[in-house]
């Protein structure tokens, strides 16, 4: 199935409030493990994400979690992590990865099984990538934190090259500007983050290009690439839910 139907189809399922299926590592877990190990060398989004969500003795959940490979960092020093994820085998391999300190629990971003105002920080990687389409699992992100609490949403940078370039090669039809639009109109503080990518060797790299983008856009990225390594941006977007209180004038 090429990209762009799998990102009708994400759209669509998220409408109806469907677990929304991973087109990557519900299908290659380990290829997406490499990928995991090769992002954000140099921890640049762990930076932003500590200047404005900080987790720190937080009780905190990371929804779409996968297999876990993100919840021991949180776990370093947060009060409590949860993860949330709909794909049972990807639920089994993080509550695998974390035994009993970490909570992993099935469910979708749509309809998360935890009480109202019950975490200080949502964390969703790749998770709302499209914008338009997940305005319920932000409604339930708003519903589990209390006031003052924070939603963290981590995503690709469409419109920056490379990296970029290759996704809007595979999804023409995703715009964006739109994206952009959608997050600021819903509230979000925008924060650009420029990291590395860094591979092991050619082979680990080829694997996670390969589930990552259609034949030809991963031939052409392929091409692209002499090294180990390259520029990925991203973009953290953050909200903070209203605390309630009036501050006196």
């Amino acid at each position: 199935m090429g990209l762009v139907s799998r990102a009708g189809r994400r759209l669509a399922a998220s409408a109806r409030g469907d677990a929304v299926p991973s087109p990557n590592i519900w299908h290659w877990p380990e290829t997406y493990e490499i990928e995991n190990r090769a992002q954000d060398v140099h921890g640049d989004i762990w930076r932003v994400l500590a200047e404005h969500a900080p987790w720190q003795g937080k009780d905190v959940l990371d929804v779409g979690c996968g297999d876990g490979f993100h919840l021991p960092r949180f776990a370093e020093s947060a009060r409590s992590v949860t993860g949330v994820e709909p794909h049972p085998p990807l639920v089994a391999r993080a509550q695998a990865r974390v035994g009993d300190r970490i909570e992993v629990v099935a469910g979708s971003a749509q309809r998360l099984p935890l009480p109202d105002a019950s975490i200080d920080v949502v964390h969703a990687r790749t998770a709302y990538f499209f914008g338009p389409g997940c305005e319920p699992g932000l409604a339930e992100a708003d519903r589990v934190l209390r006031p003052g609490g924070v939603l963290a949403v981590v995503d690709l940078d469409l419109a920056r090259s490379p990296y970029g370039g290759w996704l809007r090669a595979d999804l023409p039809n995703v715009s964006p500007h739109e994206i952009e639009k959608f997050f600021d109109i819903k509230g979000f503080d925008r924060h650009a983050v420029d990291t590395t990518w860094r591979f092991e060797d050619r082979a680990a790299l080829e694997s996670v290009l390969r589930i990552e983008f259609s034949k030809a856009v991963a031939k052409r990225a392929l091409a692209q690439m002499t090294g180990l390594s390259f520029p990925v941006a991203y973009v953290v977007r953050v909200r903070r839910k209203p605390s309630g209180l009036v501050v006196p004038g």
